[in-house]
């Protein structure tokens, strides 16, 4: 038989996995390697060469996009449809087998899928009906809840909620929960891989059925499988059937979301005589770019282990760009891609990628005063983000009272009583009297119009937006700050969206307080009546109303957003020890996960890697210094184009490495770069030593309090 056209265009180590006679294989695909190419032409290969039927192949993939490309590609390859193959995401194949077996699964025959807003408002609905207080028992934290429990393949009565009262209140919404669903015949995402785990597990003949019919079962992004789809995955994996897997554990990066890297790293242990195959060569990236993603990913400890390497030429060095500050930074890099287009390439060619999206507020307002189109993937623009809104509508009202839209927008946000009768009653009698709700407020509290509880509540509102007001000595930041925190919109949305999501919007409302530290002030050139925050305020206006719909715009993205992609020209920004790696990181023990991000980043680059880090960063309001981040010197310095000579000044040395600069006192060593920890202080990193013996003193900059000089005899410091 003819396999040129499986086979040809296929090197070496691809060949091996496509054509694998071993029952279970785990494909180690690198970066840029033709992971997807491999699951592509090993279908062809069962179906052509094998002649294993269409009908008994399952491919699983993550996204409704990928497997649609997985599906047009085999297709293509085959030269006609794959009729009765199963290619498609973990849930829409679990949502096809609870149709087939829906009475089996104690589903109704025409059951419905719900969606997380779905979700919420029901979840918003038992919790009303339990009189729980959204404000002690915010929703989202529920959902939150549900999901974690059934990704972990856990119902509501398998929970020992006991000893902790909050999971006690948490499970009885979620029994709840339960029962009203079964009773509304509906099911949520994370009810649809459960329910077809359980559907599998519990009637031996469906699973006999389903591990007989799929004798070849091919896995994609295997590294991002949670422990309920690894569950479902060896339910479906009988005695007779193939096992394909393809992933990375080096781009393990969804840790926080319930990824388990423990199922890749252990697939030889569940999966025993299993064969292993590494796809090693790159067809992205240039050598020097390659080598730095090898260096620095060869710092973890927990890897199966491979080296990206490529047949095309080292290309330009890594370039490093030192900048004075955030703004400095901004500077440099939309510099550099004005430079790149006037050099026939394009904006789309470039890609800004940040661990954190408040850092993409300086970047979109160069972008803005350049008049370079740009476009925030995956997520909306600064100024058009809910917390920043927000907290911008309580400064509108500082401003101008009588802005009803701004008030209608925050008069119960966060929640302070204040319902929707008592908002329309208010908006119909300002209406009524040709007069803004501000004034109808104030009139209703004089009268007393409303109920004792209603009126205190209004006057608490009247009252708040009166002591957010600005004088004439407030700095326009210290302005921005007071409204902030006097909203309390930082502490609502971390309750009421978790630590990650909270501490993403906390970021940019801190951002909103340094863009007000940044704003450019010119007097002279307004009319004379424009004050500082009002010209501050029209020009963020001008900014989230300026948008460009051209597809030849530089892209922004946080890390997480970029994997998949790739770019010719990449920059990588704020490389500072607490940004990244994130300090929540640093301080829960997964620098690995953040080194992996980081290595995801740099792979993202195809031509020209730039990276750089700012030497003080504005942090509510205040510019503070940084560290350089410990990634920096895990590249190796002969790959690096230093463009402001300043390597020399970023010594940071991770644990475990050689550093000249040392302190040794009662047989602790100590480096500079080092992590350690204190017991009154918490974690940072060694940045200064001086003396020795017993006046040997240590410099850290702790994540959580700051600078401290520490005798190190008395400090009882110990090494991460």
């Amino acid at each position: 038989m003819d396999v040129s056209h499986i086979l040809d265009e296929l090197n070496e180590n691809q060949r091996e996995a496509v054509t694998a006679s071993s029952k279970y294989v785990l494909v180690l695909a690198g970066a840029g390697s033709g992971k997807t190419r491999v699951l592509v032409h090993r279908i062809a290969w069962l179906v052509d060469v094998e002649q294993v039927a269409s009908y008994g192949i399952m491919a699983v993939t993550f996204t409704n996009k990928a497997a649609a490309e997985m599906r047009s590609r085999i297709e293509a390859l085959l030269g006609r449809p794959a009729g009765g193959m199963w290619v498609s995401t973990f849930h829409s194949l679990a949502h096809r087998m609870l149709r087939r077996y829906y009475e089996e699964a104690k589903l109704d025959k025409n059951f419905q899928i719900i969606d997380s807003d779905d979700q919420l408002r029901l979840v918003k609905r038992i919790m009303k009906s339990l009189e729980l207080d959204p404000k002690q028992w915010p929703p989202r934290q529920a959902v939150w809840f549900i999901n974690e429990q059934k990704d972990a393949g856990l119902r509501s009565q398998h929970i020992d909620d006991s000893n902790n009262y909050q999971t006690q209140i948490l499970n009885k919404v979620y029994a709840e929960y339960e029962v009203i669903c079964q009773r509304s015949a509906v099911v949520d995402f994370a009810e649809l891989l459960l329910r077809s785990l359980e559907l599998i597990r519990d009637n031996p003949s469906i699973q006999d059925h389903y591990q007989q019919r799929f004798k070849y079962i091919l896995v994609d992004e295997f590294q991002d499988t949670n422990e309920l789809q690894y569950a479902w995955l060896r339910l479906l994996t009988g005695k007779q059937t193939t096992l394909f897997a393809v992933g990375d554990d080096d781009q393990s990066i969804y840790g926080w979301r319930g990824a388990k890297i423990e199922n890749i790293q252990d697939f030889s242990r569940d999966f025993p005589n299993s064969q292993l195959v590494k796809l090693q060569q790159n067809y992205r990236s240039t050598g020097n770019i390659l080598k730095a993603a090898n260096a620095l990913i060869e710092q973890n400890q927990s890897r199966l282990g491979k080296e990206l390497w490529t047949k095309d030429d080292d290309g330009e060095l890594i370039k490093l760009f030192t900048a004075f500050n955030e703004v400095d930074e901004a500077d440099f890099v939309i510099s550099h891609i004005q430079k790149w287009v006037k050099n026939k390439g394009k904006y789309s060619d470039a890609t800004i990628l940040y661990r954190s999206n408040a850092q993409s507020r300086v970047f979109e307002s160069n972008c803005i005063e350049q008049n370079i189109p740009y476009r925030v993937y995956g997520g909306l623009r600064f100024y058009e983000r809910a917390e920043i809104k927000d907290a911008l509508c309580y400064i509108r009202l500082t401003a101008n009272p009588n802005d009803d839209s701004s008030l209608e927008r925050v008069i119960n946000h966060p929640p302070r009583g204040l319902g929707q009768k008592t908002v329309s009653v208010i908006r119909e009698y300002a209406r009524d009297n040709e007069i803004s709700m501000w004034h109808a407020c104030q009139q209703f509290i004089k009268g007393k119009v409303l109920n004792n509880r209603a009126t205190g509540l209004l006057a608490h509102f009247i009252a708040l937006i009166e002591a957010m007001a600005i004088s004439r000595e407030d700095r326009l930041q210290d302005h921005f700050a007071n409204a902030i925190k006097r909203s309390g919109l930082k502490a609502h949305y971390t309750k009421k969206e978790g630590r990650d999501k909270g501490q993403g919007r906390s970021e940019n409302l801190d951002e909103l307080v340094n863009a007000a530290s940044e704003f450019n002030y010119q007097p002279e050139s307004e009319h004379r009546n424009f004050n500082e925050l009002t010209a501050f305020l029209s020009t963020t206006a001008l900014d989230a109303g300026n948008t460009n719909k051209t597809n030849d715009c530089v892209q922004m993205m946080s890390i997480h957003s970029a994997k998949g992609l790739e770019f010719p020209l990449v920059f990588i920004t704020g490389l500072e020890q607490g940004l990244f790696p994130h300090q929540n990181s640093i301080a829960e023990g997964n620098l690995e996960e953040e080194r992996r991000l980081c290595y995801v980043a740099i792979t993202r680059a195809c031509q020209q890697l730039c990276i750089s880090y700012a030497e003080q960063r504005q942090l509510f309001g205040q510019t503070k210094p940084t560290i350089p981040s410990i990634f920096l010197n895990e590249i190796p310095s002969e790959l690096i184009d230093d463009m402001r000579g300043h390597r020399q000044r970023w010594n940071v040395t991770p644990p475990g490495m050689k550093q000249k600069s040392r302190v040794d006192t009662n047989a602790t060593v100590f480096a500079i770069g080092q992590l350690v920890t204190h017991n009154k202080f918490g974690e940072g990193v060694v940045i200064n030593t001086e003396g020795s013996g017993k006046s040997a003193r240590i410099n850290v900059n702790f994540y959580q309090s700051g600078y401290k000089w520490l005798i190190i005899h008395y400090a009882n410091l110990r090494a991460l």
